[in-house]
């Protein structure tokens, strides 16, 4: 079993411009990022070797890989998906999507590995064939951003969470939306500033599929001056209640959770950006972390690698950290 409380970076990998996200291919080789320069970025976890991957014309937001890894998905500011040949020495897009109106801020691969989700600004949830990139169907009900997307490991339900922290449970076969969770908590309206803030910033689902969390922030009386402290709701997932709330403590107060994932040995994690970046770490129906972790600059994207030995963070300062779990 792991050991969240011996953390540490094991190695830091290096680019020019600002990180958006992270995904590691299911095999574990490679960590591709998205820049604030626009590009895709990979990096040879084995070699550390850099290649950059050109072609969209605003910021990728959301990454994906398809089942056997062998195609990146990318999401960006752009409106468009890209499927890049993941091995390639120069990878080149097999394939571009208009896929919504406005950015693209989140994507999910469904459990047997057919079917893309995606959303974005434009506030609606669009399946697609994950192959070939023809359309399946659409969901509408979101009022404002939509931020994440997970599957149920059961592939018949697609969750998806929103800037008023909406939690839209879909019916995947049929797009039909059977129940909505109440993350709201993690919204903030600021009227002076006239400001929405917050949202459901990152699903993830317990190895055991019993508990739902949902992350992002609170307690923000002033979203533009970057004041608010990282949160997360749990919700049972039989029956949709909410079970508790993890918090960041008592010295986080800029602090926003980005990304979140269950560990299959039952903790979660998850990642923050203020000042500086934090993975904080829970234990179930636990309100403080057990442990927490600072790293140099703010996450603005974590993910687990399969051998569930590490996580890689992507900061703002350029730079992919890789850390050990112990």
């Amino acid at each position: 079993m792991s050991d969240p409380r011996k953390a540490s970076t094991t190695k830091e990998l290096e680019h020019t411009a600002p990180l958006t996200c992270c995904a590691i291919d299911p095999k574990g080789r490679w960590i591709f990022a998205g820049s604030e320069d626009r590009n895709v970025v990979r990096w040879d976890l084995s070699s550390g070797k850099k290649t950059v991957l050109a072609g969209h014309d605003s910021w990728p937001l959301a990454l994906e890989f398809t089942a056997d890894g062998s195609f990146l998905i990318s999401g960006a500011g752009d409106d468009h998906l890209f499927w890049w040949p993941s091995g390639d020495d120069e990878p080149k897009p097999a394939r571009k999507l208009k896929a919504h109106e406005g950015w693209i801020r989140s994507l999910a691969l469904s459990p047997d590995g057919k079917i893309l989700a995606s959303a974005g600004n434009d506030r609606v949830v669009r399946l697609w064939n994950a192959s070939e990139g023809t359309a399946i169907r659409e969901m509408k009900g979101h009022q404002r951003h939509i931020y994440s997307l997970l599957w149920h490991p059961s592939g018949s339900h697609l969750l998806s969470g929103d800037l008023d922290g909406k939690i839209m449970q879909w019916d995947a076969a049929s797009g039909n939306l059977t129940r909505t969770l109440d993350a709201s908590a993690l919204h903030t309206y600021q009227e002076g500033q006239m400001v929405h803030y917050g949202g459901v910033r990152a699903l993830t689902l317990s190895a055991d599929g019993k508990l739902l969390a949902a992350a992002g922030h609170y307690k923000s009386p002033n979203p533009m001056g970057n004041v608010q402290e990282p949160l997360v709701v749990c919700f049972n997932w039989e029956d949709g209640k909410e079970s508790g709330r993890h918090t960041g403590g008592d010295d986080l107060k800029n602090h926003t959770i980005y990304s979140a994932r269950y560990h299959a040995d039952g903790w979660l994690c998850a990642a923050t950006g203020g000042n500086d970046g934090i993975l904080l770490f829970w234990n179930r129906g636990v309100a403080k972390p057990f442990f927490s972790l600072k790293l140099p600059s703010v996450i603005r994207g974590m993910v687990l690698h399969p051998d569930g030995k590490q996580l890689a963070a992507a900061h703002y300062d350029s730079k992919v950290r890789i850390v050990s779990l112990g």
